[in-house]
């Protein structure tokens, strides 16, 4: 039966969720904490869901010399540890019966020679049709080998109706020039539609849920706009410090690591026009007109901040600095924490700063985006009756207690005028039955579906770090980070910088 002929392929039908055809995935870098603890689960909910088809095939490739059975117990462990649906022996023996590994390093031809015979048998063994996405769980200096192993070995290409895709983590490059040579590499093995960048912020149905809180009802985009919006705030804090990702982190930082990638692409969402379809072209081509239209401020110094954790107590425990830290050089000036000011100028958004922060070691762990609106004129109240009352807002939050807020002021029970903030909260906990899947499901379903609107593609890229890459400069030729304290909300430094505009940030 054609794919056009089955009901159960149907993307109009909504009485049975998308189900990926005949399929694998190659994963390189399995013995790291993003396969263990992220991919490997995914796929197994992915299973248990009934998204995956009973042929599909996952094959590990690493420098270990195991076996396929103790690849399968490595996946049973991370599995058990991390998934988020209920353990279930028949949908693991199914899915653990197309495993299998390929040992060798990133230089070495033969092993990847032996890949090649081992996706070669798998299509004929398990039915996975030739189609195969590789996804690169590894340090981004070694894409461009692995991209060409790939290519010298012929598993990247496709034929006929068989497709092969490649799955790329961030950070997509340090800078312009270094993404632009990682394009370059990428663009010669693999064809654009066949090339998916992840940043796991789109998969979450909260991030999601900006475009249907924004287009799928009429309370919101009409006060969507420099007419009502005062500002905007855009924040992802952790409580936690770096751990054991030094190797990775020193060097990178908070502005690379978080503001390049999730916070950009949080306010292109946030700030976009409807696009006439969610379509990849189509929402693609919306959220690229806001980066383009996105302008630093002249003055860097005020319109930035930076700082390091500082040693201290946080959740009543001792913990270290940054500086501290085991793998971290005493001189480093990598950042923790990262703030900016960013302006949108379009009609929409003309003279509406949007403020993104990130950092570690604060005060909770929190990613949301809160609009704040324009205070009301307060005519007929005394000052008093509103002494209390803050700025209306709306607060999406994206992690955790996913779900979205809204701030404004009622009378205080009693014989006086008074009025105060209050909350009207939507939880997604409270309002839905079923569990949103985790990012990396619905990401990994959608490239084994060929479905791309949450992938941003190179222009978004390069667009995000011609923002980034001027205050990244700035801050190179500064001095160092400033100290601030653990389970604080940054340095003073990020406060002084809303107070230059009159405002401050929101305490989550």
């Amino acid at each position: 039966m054609s794919e056009l002929g089955n009901p159960l392929r149907d993307p109009s039908d909504r009485r049975l969720p998308r189900i990926a055809g005949p399929s694998g995935v190659v994963i390189f870098g399995v013995t790291g904490d993003l396969a263990r603890k992220k991919l490997m689960p995914a796929i197994y909910d992915l299973a248990n869901r009934g998204l995956l088809p009973p042929s599909f095939a996952l094959t590990g490739f690493g420098r270990r010399e195991w076996s396929d059975e103790d690849f399968a117990k490595v996946v049973h462990d991370a599995v058990r540890a991390n998934a988020r649906t209920p353990f279930d022996e028949r949908a693991w023996e199914q899915l653990a019966s197309g495993f299998r590994f390929v040992q060798g390093e990133l230089d070495d031809d033969a092993a990847f020679d032996e890949l090649a015979r081992t996706v070669r048998a798998l299509d004929e063994e398990r039915g996975t049709g030739g189609n195969h996405a590789f996804y690169l769980s590894v340090p981004p200096n070694v894409f461009p080998l692995t991209l060409r192993q790939l290519a010298r070995s012929g598993l990247s290409g496709s034929n006929g109706d068989r497709w092969r895709r490649v799955i790329i983590e961030k950070p997509f490059g340090h800078n312009l020039a270094s993404a632009r040579e990682l394009d370059a590499v990428v663009s010669e093995v693999f064809p654009p539609d066949d090339v998916f960048r992840i940043d796991h912020y789109l998969g979450k149905e909260t991030v999601q849920n900006i475009l249907a809180l924004r287009f799928a009802n009429q309370l919101f985009e009409p006060i969507w706009n420099a007419n009502y919006v005062d500002h905007v705030q855009i924040t992802m804090a952790e409580s936690i410090g770096i751990g054991s990702r030094a190797g990775y982190y020193d060097g990178i930082g908070a502005a690379r690591d978080v503001i390049q990638n999730h916070l950009l692409q949080l306010l292109a969402l946030t700030a976009m026009e409807e696009p006439v379809s969610f379509d990849a072209d189509a929402l693609r081509a919306e959220k690229e007109k806001v980066l383009s239209a996105v302008r630093l401020p002249d003055d860097l110094d005020s319109a930035t901040a930076r700082g390091q954790y500082a040693a201290g107590w946080q959740g009543g425990e001792e913990v270290r600095g940054y500086l501290e830290e085991d793998g971290i050089s005493a001189d480093s000036t990598t950042e923790s924490y990262a703030a900016v000011r960013l302006d949108v100028d379009t009609r929409r958004w003309a003279g509406v700063p949007f403020y993104l922060r990130t950092g570690k070691r604060l005060g909770r762990r929190v990613t949301e985006v809160a609009v704040v609106f324009k205070r009301a004129p307060h005519l007929p109240f005394d000052m008093t009756a509103t002494q209390e009352l803050g700025e209306n807002a709306l607060v999406i939050r994206v992690q955790p207690d996913e779900g979205v807020t809204i701030r404004f002021g009622a009378k205080v029970p009693g014989t006086a005028m008074e009025v105060r903030d209050v909350t009207m909260d939507f939880g997604y906990g409270h309002a839905f039955t079923q569990d949103s899947p985790e990012a990396y499901e619905r990401l990994i379903l959608d490239v084994l579906l060929g479905d791309p609107p949450l992938f941003p593609r190179q222009r978004e890229v390069e667009l995000s770090w011609k923002i980034l890459d001027p205050v990244l400069d700035h801050w190179a030729a500064g001095g160092r980070p400033e100290q601030y304290a653990p389970g604080s909300w940054g340095p003073a430094s990020a406060d002084r910088m809303l107070a230059r505009d009159g405002r401050t940030w929101r305490r989550p």
